[in-house]
């Protein structure tokens, strides 16, 4: 009995080892891709920055300018500099998080501006943005940086005198190539600051302009009230499509089978007196198209909710989505735990009508599925290398795809120039 007991202990670690190291890769994939987008975020924010500098300035010289009564004439031009770099950061937010909508017009008097409270809160971003902000971004692209340059030390540091010292703030002498793999292996110290400090570094980065460049509360509300109207509507409109689809596939399946079985009993039964050989004939047919409507009503069923989905998971869904494609795809999926069923049934009816565009008008060789989430958002998207030109308004199933994802209050973008490749990114909803 303790033999079996340790066999099976055995057995278990054996499997064990696999499912870390997967899980091991899968972490430091996630962590490598969240790191170079922070480094990406990091580059635009100091750019920004930059401008939300420049823009503090010109309010500090027109403020010195106005004490003497010269620097009235200057307003318009601040307020035009700062709400250029304010609408710069909204932009480069809103591809990155949640749409920031931009302000009315620049207001251009002196009382439009000291009332106007989109003005406020916009100076104050800037003053933040073009300090802090500008400072994290230095920092940011600081750790890359020097992880590149004394990583790469090793490999030529025979061109530089040994009293140079290596990159950075190493000053002592480099006498042979010890020294420089020494030099190296604080190169990976800066790697791995790299990967864990950015990210947050990045967030925090963003946070001024993602607090002050929002809309002010009253302004906010209407426009949530019109998004949550349209999103509303959009989910009535994707609801009654598919109830349309669902009654049309009992009404041509699985209602005309049914309707064939009934017609073969009552034929089967008038024969069973004059020819039992026909009226056996006639129950085989009859036990067919009951068998047929069953399978209907089965896809029919799986087209509301995939079985697979509810037991597996959106992975081993869009594994098996992948397998019946008529074009190759691969399968990336990177979701930690499990979303909620409506979202995981979105994504999966997303590409599940994508991946059929594909196989029917795009003339790809192959296509690409990925999976991914982040915090409070799921990420889908869709690529393939045909030949592009696809358009939402000639009946292809993308009009469906956008009706879906708004109901979810998620975002669409296709991208298909002529050509290709064709682009399908969503971006649904997915709490915390």
């Amino acid at each position: 009995m303790p033999r079996r007991d340790a066999a099976g202990a055995s057995a278990a670690a054996g499997r064990l080892g696999p499912q870390l190291w997967r899980a091991a890769r899968r972490h430091l994939r996630r962590r490598l891709r969240m790191s170079v987008d922070a480094v990406e975020h990091l580059v635009g924010g100091l750019g920004t920055s930059i401008l939300a500098l420049a823009a503090v300035l010109l309010l500090v010289l027109v403020a010195l300018a106005s004490v003497v009564g010269v620097g009235l004439a200057m307003v318009p031009s601040a307020a035009k500099a700062v709400r250029l770099a304010a609408n710069r950061e909204r932009a480069r937010l809103s591809r990155w998080d949640r749409d920031l909508p931009l302000p009315p017009a620049v207001p251009t008097s002196l009382r439009d501006v000291l009332r106007d409270p989109w003005f406020r809160r916009e100076c104050a971003f800037v003053g933040i943005h073009g300090t802090v902000g500008f400072g994290l971004g230095v920092l940011g692209l600081s750790l890359p940086i020097s992880a590149v340059q004394n990583l790469l030390f090793p490999l030529y540091y025979w061109v530089l005198p040994p009293e140079a010292g290596g990159p950075g703030f190493i000053d002592w002498r480099i006498d042979g190539l010890p020294d420089a793999l020494l030099v190296g292996l604080i190169g990976v110290g800066w790697l791995a600051a790299t990967v864990a400090l950015n990210p947050p570094l990045a967030g925090l980065q963003a946070l001024p302009g993602r607090r002050l460049l929002a809309p002010p509360r009253d302004v906010d509300m209407s426009l949530r009230i019109a998004e949550l109207t349209a999103t509303r509507a959009a989910a009535l409109d994707a609801h009654a499509v598919e109830l349309r689809r669902i009654e049309r596939s009992l009404h041509d399946g699985a209602q005309n089978r049914l309707v064939a079985v009934t017609v073969l009993l009552g034929a089967a039964r008038r024969a069973m007196l004059r020819n039992p050989a026909r009226a056996v004939e006639i129950l085989d047919r009859a036990h067919d198209s009951a068998e047929l409507a069953l399978a209907e009503l089965r896809s029919v069923v799986r087209g509301i909710l995939p079985p697979v989905l509810d037991d597996r998971g959106l992975a081993a869904a869009l594994d098996g989505l992948a397998a019946g494609c008529g074009v190759p795809c691969t399968v990336e999926v990177d979701v930690p735990g499990r979303c909620a069923a409506s979202v995981e049934a979105t994504a999966y009816f997303v590409v599940a009508e994508a991946l059929t565009n594909v196989a029917r008008h795009s003339g790809a060789a192959s296509a690409a599925v990925t999976v991914r989430r982040s915090i409070d958002r799921l990420y889908v998207s869709v690529v393939d290398d045909g030949r592009g030109g696809a358009d939402e308004g000639h009946g292809s199933g993308i009009g469906g795809i956008r009706r879906r994802v708004q109901g979810h209050d998620g975002r669409f973008t296709l991208t298909s120039p002529p050509g290709g490749p064709t682009t399908l990114l969503v971006e649904l909803p997915c709490g915390s």
